[in-house]
């Protein structure tokens, strides 16, 4: 009978372990994209005029003045980029480092096949990272700098993704994804957007030859 007990104990904790296992999974589920989805979603042709660096320094200037402390309080530093198209991925890093973790690449290389597909060759793309609402946020935001920052070096590098295609936007935990749970792992997720059209340069087309030289040709 007391073995009988000690199971029916062991069954229940393995039971409620798996109930709380199962929102982490889903959550992470919802984040896998394939190639074709994030092809579908981002062949799109969205023209912006964000200056980065206008962001980043109102960013800064924010946190210095120490405004809006409160996360829940704390209003989108850039509302503009919600409206652009995007897909949210979830790319881990090792703690509080820029370092991507070895099972996140194939997650950018999912990206890197997208945004080499010739639907998408047209077009320009801003990589934004978010980091959840803990710590210091000056701290935070330079964190999630260099995070964005070390995707796009992994696109362009690994992955050979044009580095004339792609930009790059750390934005800390100033336009949290998850408002009302400023500390959960869902503000840590990664945003790339569709920002414009990729102009490339025309090739240079020959000069026409004058037309006393050319005349001069045909009688010889």
């Amino acid at each position: 009978m007391l073995g009988e007990e000690k199971l029916c104990g062991i069954g229940l904790v393995l039971g409620a372990m798996a109930a709380f296992a199962l929102p982490i999974t889903a959550s992470r589920a919802q984040t896998a994209m394939s190639s074709g989805d994030i092809i579908e979603k981002l062949a799109v042709e969205a023209e912006s005029d964000i200056d980065l660096a206008a962001l980043r320094q109102q960013a800064a200037d924010r946190i210095k003045a120490r405004a809006d402390a409160q996360p829940q309080k704390r209003p989108p530093i850039a509302p503009q980029l919600t409206k652009l198209p995007q897909i949210r991925v979830d790319v881990v890093f090792d703690q509080d480092s820029s370092l991507i973790r070895p099972a996140s690449y194939q997650t950018i290389g999912s990206i890197a096949d997208a945004l080499t597909d010739p639907k998408t060759r047209p077009y320009r793309y801003l990589i934004v990272d978010h980091v959840e609402s803990a710590g210091r946020r000056d701290h935070n935001l330079i964190l999630s700098q260099r995070r964005a920052e070390s995707i796009r070096d992994v696109l362009v590098n690994t992955f050979k993704v044009s580095p004339k295609r792609l930009q790059a936007l750390g934005l800390g935990e100033e336009q949290l994804q998850d408002v009302n749970r400023p500390a959960s792992s869902a503000n840590a997720r990664v945003q790339i957007m569709a920002i414009g059209k990729f102009e490339t340069a025309e090739p240079a087309t020959p000069a026409a030859a004058p037309k006393g030289a050319a005349a001069a040709k045909k009688k010889r």
